[in-house]
């Protein structure tokens, strides 16, 4: 591509096109919020808002399109919905730190009851008594790619004992990853279980009712994956009847209806699908769209394709 070639690169916000800051020539950024007609009829990399792919894809099937780069890890609200011949790029190496920070606090803070402490402080309540904690604790990982790898990274210095669920068994990062087909001879000797696998077909229900009595009484299930990863129901069982607890950043459905059992019953923690959202967000996806421009100005592949590659 030769200077004189415009790039044409459109991101959604005027913020993300400020954080991208000097440019070389050739390319032009522009600010589309996909709600209205495209500005060109083509685009070399197209960035959509954060949230929301509905509207997205009808844009797209309007215009020409070499690159969609999401915002997101996940894209099973993209596969098998994208026009003919449009390349799309996941957000890896943006959301992964994040996210592990939210998984580990929300551990942290289910294991050593947080939630009560909050709400006795509340009441100007000294609520006193112990706590499980998370030292010596038997914590699974289920999904062991970016995210997992990161989460097992910040737990190791906590003194777990720390294992793996994935599609395929191997020694990685020095934590035992088990095939997906012994899920639940592990989940019987787990005390801590962390889902971050990605959502669709695949894994919907992954941890459903059978999963949920493999677990040993009083285990925790935090999910920051993808709410369909968990069977609600199910949980919802289980919690009431005190067997297991929940902490949670993702749920099915989502957001969470106001009259739902999961806001009120002991023993659930709920945010508000918040992984990702911190300071950090915003300049790491300036950089990963930067890395995309330079590698199409030197002629190479994009990095992050998951579809249409």
């Amino acid at each position: 591509m030769t200077p004189s070639t415009a790039l044409l690169v459109s991101v959604p916000t005027d913020r993300l096109r400020d954080d991208l800051g000097a440019l070389p020539d050739g390319v032009e950024v522009v600010v589309w919020d996909m709600t209205g007609p495209a500005p060109h009829d083509r685009f070399d990399i197209v960035v959509p808002p954060y949230m929301g792919m509905d509207a997205v894809i009808e844009r797209l099937s309007e215009i020409e399109v070499g690159l969609v780069q999401g915002q997101s890890i996940g894209y099973d609200n993209v596969e098998g919905r994208l026009p003919e011949g449009i390349r799309f790029a996941n957000a890896s190496s943006v959301h992964e730190t994040a996210t592990a920070e939210l998984a580990v606090a929300l551990t942290l803070a289910a294991q050593r009851r947080i939630p009560e402490f909050v709400r006795a402080q509340d009441r100007s309540d000294w609520l006193g008594g112990g706590a499980t904690g998370l030292a010596d604790q038997r914590v699974t990982l289920l999904g062991f790619g970016g995210v997992g790898r990161a989460i097992a990274a910040r737990l190791k210095p906590f003194e777990v004992s720390l294992r793996a669920v994935a599609s395929h068994g191997r020694l990685q990062d020095e934590v035992e990853v088990f095939p997906l087909g012994k899920v639940y001879e592990v989940l019987a000797e787990t005390d801590v279980l962390i889902a971050s696998l990605p959502g669709g077909d695949a894994t919907r229900h992954v941890i459903d009712d059978e999963a949920l009595s493999a677990l040993p009484d009083g285990a925790l299930v935090v999910n920051v994956g993808r709410g369909p990863l968990v069977d609600t129901d199910a949980l919802v069982d289980h919690v009431r009847r005190g067997r297991i607890r929940a902490a949670l950043d993702v749920t099915d459905p989502e957001p969470l209806p106001a009259d739902h059992p999961l806001w009120s019953l002991d023993g659930v923690l709920i945010a508000p699908h918040v992984g990702g959202a911190t300071d950090a967000m915003h300049p790491r996806m300036a950089r990963l769209v930067r890395r995309q421009i330079d590698h199409l100005l030197r002629g190479e592949e994009p990095e992050n394709v998951v579809l249409g590659g």
